[in-house]
């Protein structure tokens, strides 16, 4: 049975797929809209997203879309291993400016989800890394932003220790969070908040 694991982060879920395997290998249900709404994520995913990332120590992000373009997502990874991080951006929240992350590969089939209103990033643990998203909104690129990826308030730890990070050039500098005017506001109560 797929697992769904709350990972501290309000709606921020690591989902465990199960596979089916035998000699031939396996077979596994990546995405079921039912299932994975009944369990907390109903984004009515309309895109599907593809990267890959020659080199080890490869830093995507951290990114997202301003309303109305935001994009809630659903990450896994089809080659290689990545460390995947949500970091909740939601003016309010109780949350605000904490992160969680997981460790996303190929041969466990793990996938994390994130909501709208969080940010988002991943760095390569093995080369040839191809990543896979599905995003509730299409790409707009005048509702892009983001933060810089090693905003020290954050001190995100990328699993990587002193490694080379390689980066483009746009997110290289990016704004710290504190210098960055979030445009997502919280929606929720205290009370929703784990």
């Amino acid at each position: 049975m797929t697992a769904f694991l709350p990972l501290g982060l309000p709606d921020v879920i690591l989902v465990q797929p199960r596979r089916f395997g035998d000699a031939r290998g396996y077979f596994c249900e990546t995405y079921v809209k039912p299932l994975y709404a009944a369990n907390g994520i109903g984004a009515d995913f309309v895109q599907d997203n593809e990267s890959l990332s020659a080199q080890v120590g490869t830093i995507r992000g951290l990114h997202m879309q301003a309303p109305p373009f935001a994009q809630a997502k659903l990450v896994r990874v089809l080659s290689g291993a990545i460390y995947d991080v949500a970091v909740d951006v939601r003016k309010g929240s109780l949350t605000y400016g904490r992160w969680a992350g997981a460790r996303l590969t190929a041969e466990g089939g793990e996938q994390l989800y994130i909501p709208q209103g969080f940010a988002h990033g991943f760095c390569t643990l093995a080369p040839d890394t191809r990543v896979a998203y599905k995003v509730d909104a299409v790409y707009d690129r005048a509702s892009e932003c983001g933060i810089i990826w090693d905003d020290p308030d954050l001190a995100i730890d990328w699993t990587l220790g002193d490694g080379e990070k390689i980066l483009s050039d746009k997110d290289r500098v990016l704004p710290r969070l504190k210098d960055f005017d979030s445009p997502f506001a919280y929606q929720g109560t205290a009370a929703n908040e784990r």
